[in-house]
């Protein structure tokens, strides 16, 4: 359970930005399909690895939705392809042609690791092949480098945290160490938190990190029991994150200094953390304890389906298919007609487990996010944190 949430977060080397937005000297020409009697649906997802059980958790979602609308996609049967990115962001540009150059794809589905998102967004910038993200949420993919044919239906990595500030300085926390894993992903989380939490009235006394994925965390706890900030606010996933939550209790700095973080610090990680993790309050634009008849009606289907329980990767497919339901059926199925399409999908209203969601101008989620609280290994819904929020998608021009 803990390691499959790791994987969320791995985004992003500078090695991936090279490859994400540098030519390997492969250009495509913008592919228009010949429509078959079938829709390509290509998934470019983690098989194998660590990140194998997001991956089926995605799909899982995804064909939920789409079996739950008679499992055509504008009265069309549905063809599907798979490859397994293998989280790499080396093969990232190989995969996705795999799917579009080889299985000839009018859909492609992908992926977890923001590295290997890189790839697929130079792919599908180049061929004009409708591109789908289920959850990597690099910020270049909705923003400087955002496409028309490109859209994403789980987050931009600084969007749960940019709900974080104000609750933070509502509960009087107006002095805040941030603390995280110097990389992509913890920098992108630590934009919205700032932008958040200053404009709220706080203030960052000290800006705390250790590369990725190091977890020797006790100098820096010792360096935040000196400073006596009001609060710690943070992002880590996964294993490092439940080390992190024991580390903070065992340095006696829990009942002492609240801490607050990115939803991803609780997420799947209250086994491993334990009794340490309880009263850490984070925002997230899901949980599983959401209390609204469209949430246990998803969860009960979801379980019944694929006797497991949901998880927000299987939410963030389940979306997916869903605004490809929208997009195709306002087409009649016809994926060639692409400007109405973008067009369907751009004004879709998307009815989630999550609660209703509309997407950006630059193609990704205007999402409320929860505020949560863990109580006995359950990230207990508080409330609202921030209403229909939207992502910047600075840089954003499409074309």
């Amino acid at each position: 359970m803990t390691s499959r949430l790791s994987s969320r977060r791995l985004i992003l080397s500078q090695s991936a930005a090279v490859i994400g937005v540098a030519s390997t000297g492969l250009l495509l020409p913008q592919i228009v399909r010949a429509q078959s009697s079938k829709v390509r649906v290509g998934f470019m997802l983690p098989y194998t690895g660590t990140f194998a059980q997001l991956g089926v958790a995605i799909e899982n979602g995804f064909r939920l939705a789409i079996d739950q609308q008679g499992g055509k996609l504008g009265g069309r049967e549905i063809e599907y392809f798979k490859v397994d990115d293998e989280s790499d962001p080396s093969k990232g540009i190989e995969n996705a042609n795999k799917l579009v150059q080889r299985d000839k794809v009018d859909v492609l589905v992908g992926t977890v690791h923001s590295g290997v998102q890189m790839g697929i967004q130079k792919v599908a910038r180049d061929s004009g092949v409708l591109s789908l993200i289920p959850n990597a949420g690099v910020h270049a993919a909705t923003r400087s480098l955002c496409a028309p044919n490109v859209f994403r239906t789980s987050f931009a990595n600084s969007q749960p945290t940019r709900a974080l500030g104000q609750a933070m300085v509502a509960r009087g926390h107006k002095k805040a160490v941030w603390i995280t894993w110097k990389y992509a992903a913890g920098d992108e989380a630590f934009e919205g938190f700032k932008e958040s939490y200053t404009a709220a009235g706080g203030t960052i006394i000290k800006e705390l990190g250790l590369p990725f994925p190091n977890v020797e965390f006790q100098a820096l706890l010792t360096e935040i029991a000196a400073l006596k900030p009001d609060a710690v606010a943070c992002f880590f996933a996964g294993g490092g994150a439940a080390k992190f939550i024991r580390d903070y209790a065992a340095a006696g700095l829990k009942g002492k200094i609240p801490l607050y973080g990115s939803g991803f610090l609780t997420e799947g990680v209250l086994d491993a953390a334990g009794p340490a993790a309880d009263g850490i309050i984070t925002t997230m634009h899901y949980s599983d304890s959401l209390d609204t008849p469209r949430n246990k009606a998803f969860r009960t289907a979801y379980a019944s389906r694929f006797k497991m329980q949901p998880d927000v990767y299987a939410v963030q497919g389940y979306d997916t298919g869903l605004l490809l339901v929208q997009g195709a059926n306002a087409v009649k199925g016809d994926l060639n007609s692409k400007p109405a399409l973008y067009k369907a999908m751009e004004s879709a209203v998307i009815d989630s487990p999550r609660g209703k969601w509309t997407m950006s101008k630059s193609h990704n989620p205007v999402q409320d996010i929860y505020l949560r609280v863990v109580e006995n290994k359950e990230n207990k819904v508080l409330g609202i944190a921030a209403k229909a929020l939207a992502d910047s998608g600075a840089g954003c021009k499409m074309t």
